[in-house]
């Protein structure tokens, strides 16, 4: 069985082909700057890299370009459409509306198209997504996989914000998080890694990228999480704020005369790491300045000083809401590249017991304990697999 893997932004379209037979990825890429004049796909298979501009106005020709390269070109990878078993999208945001994977048909893409205001940008591209496989290939299973499913365990008392109440039931204003498919495979995998079963594991997972979230995992299930009503909420991320004091928003909006829009956009895609630093949103350039000692380097060092003194808050914190806690993991972009940031992230916390290996730590994007034996919490790098994920909930939902 294989199958095809789609996550949609508004401009964008990253795809992965996995051969379920043994969970090999056969071909995988992004489109980018779809509607626009200078789109291109990256393709990669059989590690060879194809860059190649084509426009395509919509997701449709977008996918229909994808589905060319997968079936007629020198590099295909499958002889025709037939050899593909059904299709696996990642939606961020399912609401209260949807948790589990569930095989989509039209009631399901009005219905996250419903509440696409919870996360507008994120859920229409995954409906337009959803739309132009079911036309191009009409007679294929597609399964959506909710990035916040992971996180219906949360308790009550950890998912509501501490504003009147009518504002939930009126407009289901709640912490739902995200990223769920990946702290759902990390805790897992830490889990065998450690030949321990899953229920009896305290684990932090810190999945750490462009977009950035923490997992308390309890048992296996998730018993809270760092991102909020939206993924903008929790730690500092490379460009979005994360946390910060509420007032702010109607400040800045009363002084600079912003819309909400335009605060939205300052927060969302000039803050963090490249608001702070004024540099970049990439902590690799940050770093670069820092060891340079260049004229940007010392809102480089604060920045990244402030962003892992935050992801250690939050580490603390989920300490809490386990009673403690026996591994902490790094995964995603940052989280599995970053030896500096994680080599930071743990001086904070070695009042925890948590000592790190710093010659372990040396790797990048490689599965490995870095903690030193005589630490009290583990800490693994484990390299997160969401599409897989997504590909594992989509077969087994269509068998």
């Amino acid at each position: 069985m294989k199958i095809l893997v789609l996550n949609c932004g508004s401009s964008s379209l990253k795809y992965q082909l996995i051969d379920m037979e043994n969970e090999e990825v056969i071909a995988k890429g992004n489109y980018e700057r779809i509607g626009e004049e200078k789109a291109f796909v990256t393709h990669k298979v059989n590690g060879e890299k194809y860059v190649i501009e084509n426009y395509a106005p919509t997701h449709k020709e977008a996918l229909e370009f994808i589905i060319k390269q997968l079936t007629e070109t020198d590099y295909a990878v499958v002889n025709n459409l037939d050899e593909i078993s059904a299709i696996g999208h990642r939606v961020v945001q399912g609401a209260e509306k949807y948790a589990d994977p569930i095989l989509i048909d039209d009631s399901v893409v009005a219905g996250i198209k419903e509440i696409a205001d919870l996360a507008p940008v994120h859920n229409m591209a995954a409906a337009m997504g959803m739309e132009a496989c079911r036309s191009l290939m009409p007679n294929k299973p597609n399964v959506a996989v909710f990035d916040n499913g992971f996180h219906k365990t949360i308790p009550e008392e950890r998912y509501l914000y501490p504003i009147p109440y009518h504002y939930y039931r009126d407009y289901k204003i709640r912490k739902y998080g995200f990223h769920g498919t990946s702290h759902f495979y990390v805790s897992r995998r830490v889990a065998e890694l450690e030949n321990k079963p899953v229920e009896e594991l305290k684990t932090i997972v810190c999945h750490l990228g462009q977009g950035a979230s923490l997992c308390a995992v309890q048992g296996g299930k998730s018993v809270d999480t760092s991102m909020g009503l939206t993924p903008l909420g929790g730690i500092m991320m490379c460009a979005r704020s994360g946390d910060l004091d509420p007032s702010i928003v109607t400040f800045l909006m009363k002084k600079e005369g912003l819309t909400a829009d335009e605060v939205e956009t300052i927060l969302n895609k000039k803050s963090g790491l490249l608001g702070m630093s004024k540099l970049s949103a990439d902590n690799r350039d940050l770093l670069e300045s820092i060891a340079n000692n260049d004229e940007n380097a010392k809102r480089s060092k604060i920045a990244m000083e402030s962003y892992c003194y935050i992801i250690a808050q939050y580490i603390a914190k989920y300490a809490v809401a386990l009673n403690g806690v026996d591994v902490i993991t790094f995964a995603g972009g940052v989280g599995e590249r970053g030896p500096d940031e994680r080599e930071m992230i743990c001086s904070y916390l070695e009042w925890m017991g948590v000592k790190l290996d710093k010659e372990a730590n040396k790797v990048k994007a490689e599965e490995k304990e870095i903690s030193t034996p005589d630490s009290k919490v583990k800490v693994w790098i484990v390299p997160t697999e969401e599409e897989l994920m997504i590909a594992r909930d989509t077969a087994s939902l269509v068998k």
